[in-house]
């Protein structure tokens, strides 16, 4: 026997169930289901990024689980409902993909030898998602609709920066090459380092470094955005490569029967640069 999503939403309805289910998940709300929203996001990128696809299926379950939950809540306040959503995405997906459905349903068909270009798919899909906004807007009754106003602030700063960076870039708001962003990375560490020093010496305050450490990020961003790498997934490499390192250091005072706690900071970084050596003949 196999269950299908039907079986998932009476799976939810029950544990739902004020009279007869579970205790935790009928206080739950929207917003306390966050977190778990998002943990469970991160572990699904984490079982890729690890290639671990035996685990994937199970990490996809759980952030499918959070939908049905989200989905159940809004069914029970006469908002939407599970089939609401899927049919919403639905329209949404083949609206915004006219170079694959070009009468607008789901069963309209292109022709394989009379496809467009994959610079018209991007600008196609720009101009069908800001039309959205702009009609979306238009239902809030905003009357100075942004163009940033859509891009969720509760996303990682990383990942904000690059999406309103990328926005802005499409209307004109950007940098012409990449060789002004490396200078305006050395003008933000000047700024960043003359502001710890005005912190350190009493003549300044931390809020002015923690903005110009912002800015400092803010300008990496947007290096990456230009070299065309994901920045969220480079400081993963880098998190995931210091991590080794380290425990490569504390394998190798181990073996040795040192401790960590009683080794200096020179002791420790020759250890770091032999294990870097390793990495670099492998």
């Amino acid at each position: 026997m196999s269950y299908s999503i039907d079986d998932l939403k009476v799976l939810m309805a029950r544990l739902r169930d004020p009279q007869t289910g579970c205790p935790w998940d009928t206080r739950q709300t929207y917003r306390s289901i966050v977190p778990h929203t998002l943990e469970e996001a991160h572990e699904v990128a984490d079982a890729i990024e690890r290639e671990d696809y035996s685990n994937l299926k199970d990490e996809l379950g759980d952030l499918l689980f959070q939908v049905i939950f989200y989905a159940q809540i809004g069914a029970e306040e006469g908002r939407f409902s599970f089939d609401a959503v899927v049919d919403n995405l639905v329209r949404k997906l083949v609206r915004r993909h006219p170079h694959v459905f070009p009468e607008g349903t789901l069963e309209s068909r292109i022709d394989p030898d009379n496809r467009p270009s994959e610079a018209w798919i991007r600008e196609s899909w720009e101009r069908i998602k800001a039309e959205e906004r702009a009609r979306k807007n238009a239902e809030g009754s905003v009357a100075l609709p942004g163009r940033l106003d859509d891009i969720a602030r509760a996303l990682p700063g990383m990942v904000r920066a690059e999406k309103l960076q990328k926005r802005a870039s499409r209307y004109g708001f950007d940098w012409p090459n990449v060789d002004p962003v490396f200078d305006k990375l050395h003008e933000e560490i000047d700024e960043l380092k003359e502001a710890w020093q005005a912190a350190e010496s009493g003549q300044g305050d931390h809020d002015a470094v923690e903005d110009e450490l912002g800015d400092l990020l803010f300008v990496c961003v947007n290096l990456a955005r230009f070299m065309k790498v994901n920045p969220e997934q480079a400081i993963g490499r880098t998190n995931h490569k210091f991590e080794a390192r380290f425990r490569a250091i504390e394998q190798v005072l181990q073996r040795q029967g040192r401790s960590f706690e009683d080794e200096s900071l020179e002791t420790l970084d020759e250890i770091w640069q032999s294990v870097k050596g390793v990495e670099k003949k492998r």
